[in-house]
């Protein structure tokens, strides 16, 4: 999250303002972190019954819930007035928006719908844009692509790691994977659709001129890492084909930004 948001404000300005880039970080990392306290907040009983949450702190009982919550307030509270005011009223917004979304919106849908993932993705998304605009102050295309970008890439992403963790995520009552069949046709059909469309978005900065050959280059390179392994998981829909969509996501991000800001400059 911190690393996409510090590329979005790199490929945003021409001369670093280190102090607002040091704001940015720490207001951004302490709104995740609130973020993530939440929900775990929320889950706990859920979380005692996967194997992958199961030595998380409260369900330990190293943490307690009285203490998590004045942790996880004081971190959403700071993070958002930090990028409300040593930035701009604009990064508070989306801090608060990232925040709300997250923990008040996606983390109770996770148990009702596979929509879920869509709405994520909307604070999952936020971060690169957050990046742009706490260097200006304003919405405009750029970020926006930055935003569409970040927002495509969570499908495939979460999903290869829906598809590894279905067993698990089906224990606590989780339903993420895009299709009712769970690990089928259907949903390595959406995930490979989606890592598709997210090369078509990933052109976009270069269709609008914003980006030059160097970065369509890599930006089709990095695609090709996300089609590549989708392709494999729709042919043989197996959990060592999602392993390999899920670390093939890991990098793509990284490749996207760090392209672009080297085109850039």
């Amino acid at each position: 999250v911190v690393f996409s948001a510090i590329f979005g404000y790199l490929i945003a300005v021409d001369t670093v303002v280190w102090l607002d880039l040091i704001w940015l970080c720490v207001g951004g990392f302490l709104v995740t972190g609130s973020s993530n306290g939440f929900n775990q907040i929320i889950e706990k009983d859920l979380d005692k019954m996967m194997e992958r949450t199961k030595m998380r702190p409260l369900v330990t009982g190293r943490m307690q819930q009285t203490e998590a919550l004045l942790v996880a307030g004081i971190s959403g509270i700071a993070g958002i007035l930090i990028l409300w005011t040593q930035l701009n009223e604009l990064s508070g917004v989306l801090g608060f928006f990232a925040l709300f979304l997250y923990v008040a919106v996606y983390t109770p849908l996770k148990r009702i719908t596979p929509w879920a993932v869509f709405v994520g993705a909307f604070p999952g998304a936020i971060p690169p844009m957050l990046g742009w605009i706490a260097s200006s102050g304003e919405f405009g295309l750029e970020p926006g692509l930055l935003f569409a970008i970040q927002f495509m890439w969570q499908f495939p992403h979460f999903w290869a790691i829906a598809w590894k963790a279905d067993a698990d995520y089906a224990k606590a009552g989780f339903r993420l994977l895009p299709s009712k069949g769970g690990k089928d046709f259907t949903s390595a059909f959406l995930i490979l659709v989606y890592s598709l469309f997210l090369l078509l978005v990933s052109i976009l900065p270069v269709v609008f001129q914003l980006a030059g050959n160097l970065a369509l280059i890599l930006f089709i390179l990095a695609g090709i890492i996300m089609i590549y392994p989708s392709i494999q998981l729709f042919t043989k829909r197996t959990d060592k084909a999602a392993t390999k969509v899920m670390f093939a996501s890991f990098i793509y991000v990284p490749i996207v930004l760090v392209a672009w800001y080297i085109d850039k400059i």
